[in-house]
């Protein structure tokens, strides 16, 4: 193998390198140090986000099978850097924890899938890696193996990813039969909108329904998330579901970019549903994973309105908000993880009312994720949804868009009502101070400086914007 084809490869060969470092240290019990361990995994994490990036050219590997671009280094990117900080903010929880070693292969093990998933340039190649991402999550999300809950978590995350995954391979199956051929670019040169070709995209368009929890395909998701740690809960809502939504703008936009006519009232409605009813039923919420999974259906939503839009302003829009979702969710899980750990309790009437006066540093992270996430200004999440929006009226979706401006005043409110918690309401009984770690410390800063200055410094949106593709 050249050297250029190594470089292409460079995150696969990293991350490869890392599990077998970590499955070493499980067979030499390096378990026995754990804050040795720790500082060595972050390190490692640290030195795969730097690598990442490093320059590196185009290029495809295989036949086509593999394929990469600057956009697409630049969506490992993002997501190696929310790994490190999910690593970071999950300190506490892993190094109390016997089974540390194994979070992390299983947890590198699904990043290992999702770069394939976001290289492929053929439908096989898809689908192999979306499975090696999901497999090893499986087994996260029934990491506590002592809580009835966690295996009730890993057994509905199977079952939901097993449906999903006989939806999208009988999809696949359909598109072969239609076009003969299922490499992205025999399927965009031979890709005709007759009746089997909307039937194979309807499944196909169900089976990432699944993965990105779109509704009406979301069924468990709140059980998932309630079920599985909080670290564990903070990976399927940042990097699975980001990694899902950067291929799926890649298989909208240039797959069946020549049938947008036909997806793109079906994406409008599955966009209205997914930010009115994830708005809704997080209303009724006490659980805060609950309420932030929730929050993400809804998120998901915007993301569609935005997909829905023009093509190469819907890339740019949706790259650079789920960036933002990334710092806004894995600020607000560090925090709901770190009351966890000290309290035991996820309930926002027993561990939230009364926050700022107990615990004043982790009220004002999680207001300030929580602001984000509602696009309350001057956060970046107040910039990244006005660029979705701006994305949807390219294609003069105005139902479409007014339905989403009731949604969110609607999700402000499910968002004010947990600082109306912390700041106003009185606790019934003293909170303790919840003790604070460097780890956990520097992620929380990291994710807030993010979402207080990206939404002002345009040369990030500019940078996705030259890099993104359009039809």
């Amino acid at each position: 193998m050249s050297l250029d084809s190594i470089l292409l490869l460079r995150f696969e060969w990293i991350i490869t390198l890392i599990i077998f470092i970590l499955l070493v240290l499980k067979l030499s019990d390096a378990d026995n140090k754990v804050g040795a361990l720790m500082k060595a995994i972050n390190v490692l994490l640290f030195v795969n986000f730097a690598a990442g990036l490093l320059p590196i050219g185009e290029g495809s590997l295989f036949n086509g099978f593999f394929k990469t671009s600057e956009l697409i280094v630049l969506e490992k990117n993002i997501l190696n850097l929310g790994v490190l900080l999910i690593s970071l903010a999950s300190f506490t929880w892993l190094t109390n924890h016997k089974h540390r070693i194994e979070f992390y292969i299983l947890m590198l093990s699904s990043m290992l899938g999702v770069y394939v998933m976001l290289s492929s340039g053929h439908l096989l190649m898809l689908y192999l890696g979306l499975e090696m991402s999901t497999i090893p999550v499986a087994a996260l999300a029934n990491f506590n193996k002592t809580e009835k809950r966690s295996s009730e978590a890993g057994v509905k995350f199977i079952l939901s990813s097993t449906f999903s995954t006989g939806i999208m391979l009988f999809g696949i199956s359909l598109l072969y039969g239609a076009v003969g051929n299922l490499s992205f670019e025999s399927i965009i040169a031979n890709l005709h909108p007759d009746a089997l070709t909307l039937f194979a995209f309807a499944f196909i368009l169900g089976g990432f329904g699944f993965k990105m929890s779109m509704v009406p395909f979301h069924l468990w998701t709140a059980d998932v998330y309630e079920g599985s740690p909080v670290g564990v809960t903070n990976y399927l809502s940042v990097i699975s579901k980001g990694s899902v939504i950067f291929i799926f703008i890649t298989v909208l936009y240039t797959v069946f970019g020549g049938m947008k006519d036909a997806w793109l009232l079906a994406v409008g409605v599955l966009a209205v549903l997914s930010m009115t009813i994830g708005n809704l039923f997080a209303l009724r919420q006490d659980n805060i994973k609950r309420l932030l999974a929730f929050s993400s259906i809804s998120q998901v939503g915007f993301v569609l309105v935005g997909i829905a839009g023009a093509a190469k302003v819907g890339v740019t829009a949706v790259v650079y908000f789920v960036l933002i979702y990334m710092l806004s969710n894995i600020a607000a899980f560090g925090v709901a993880g770190a009351i966890a750990d000290t309290t035991g309790k996820e309930s926002l009437n027993k561990a939230y009312k009364g926050l700022y006066k107990s615990n004043p540093f982790y009220a004002l992270i999680l207001a300030l994720a929580l602001f984000s996430l509602a696009g309350v200004p001057p956060t970046a999440g107040f910039f990244g949804k006005l660029f979705l929006l701006t994305s949807g009226m390219g294609t003069a979706m105005y139902v479409v868009l007014g339905i989403a401006g009731i949604n969110l005043v609607i999700s402000l409110y499910n968002y004010l009502r947990v600082v109306k918690y912390m700041f106003i309401d009185e606790a019934e009984e003293v909170l303790p101070v919840v003790d604070k770690n460097k780890a956990l410390t520097t992620a929380l800063i990291v994710c807030i400086i993010g979402l207080l200055v990206i939404g002002f410094v345009t040369p990030i949106y500019q940078y996705i914007d030259s890099i993104s593709f359009g039809m």
